[in-house]
């Protein structure tokens, strides 16, 4: 319960850095720049070891069962962190970046659930990839270059990232039973994705 409790304000800036890389995308006009940009939310959170409940859940194999508590407080203080920044800025000159996130919303909100679950699972595969890159890739550039592909990569491809879509339905104001719904759906997709290799690893591991 300590390490809950400890762990929120650092989770809170986590859900921050996302709302700023979700910002900058929003505020781009080319998709390719604004997914490049974007990564500075997840370059902040791993140099200065902030809470993102995708760059925690693949650890879920590798801890006890208490572990399961501490991810789900990483999540509310995301959740937490992206809604503040989402509430700051709607008082701000940027507010109409709340239209482009809603069209990104509706998107999000037309598509079915069987398909937004499918996204998000690799899109849990890739910030897994990315976070663990950054923690045990041995080459400095490596380090780096994993988040950058891995979050460039999801964004490009469209899969859905739980954290990041908490701003932008906070952003677009859109939020709803459904928006709920799919948020839980995303924040499932990303769990089964991000749990997927340290599984696989465990596999391996035990098989040896």
């Amino acid at each position: 319960m300590k390490k809950v409790v400890s762990s929120l304000p650092d989770s809170v800036l986590g859900g921050v850095c996302i709302a700023i890389g979700g910002t900058v995308f929003l505020s781009c006009e080319s998709k390719v720049a604004g997914a490049l940009f974007f990564c500075l939310g997840l370059f902040a959170i791993c140099t200065f070891g902030l809470g993102l409940f995708t760059g925690k859940v693949g650890y879920i194999p590798e801890n006890p069962p208490s572990y399961v508590g501490f991810v789900l407080s990483v999540w509310l203080g995301n959740f937490l962190g992206t809604g503040l920044a989402a509430l700051a800025l709607r008082a701000t000159r940027l507010f109409p970046l709340s239209e482009r996130a809603a069209a990104l919303c509706r998107t999000k909100l037309d598509d079915g659930p069987v398909s937004i679950f499918i996204l998000s699972v690799f899109c849990g595969i890739l910030m897994f990839l990315a976070v663990d890159g950054f923690k045990n890739n041995p080459h400095p550039l490596g380090k780096y270059l994993g988040i950058f592909l891995g979050v460039s990569v999801f964004i490009l491809c469209g899969f859905e990232h739980c954290v990041a879509n908490m701003f932008y339905f906070s952003l677009a104001g859109m939020w709803s039973g459904k928006a709920l719904v799919w948020l839980v759906l995303m924040t499932l997709g990303n769990s089964c994705g991000g749990m997927l290799l340290p599984l696989c690893r465990k596999l391996r591991e035990g098989s040896s």
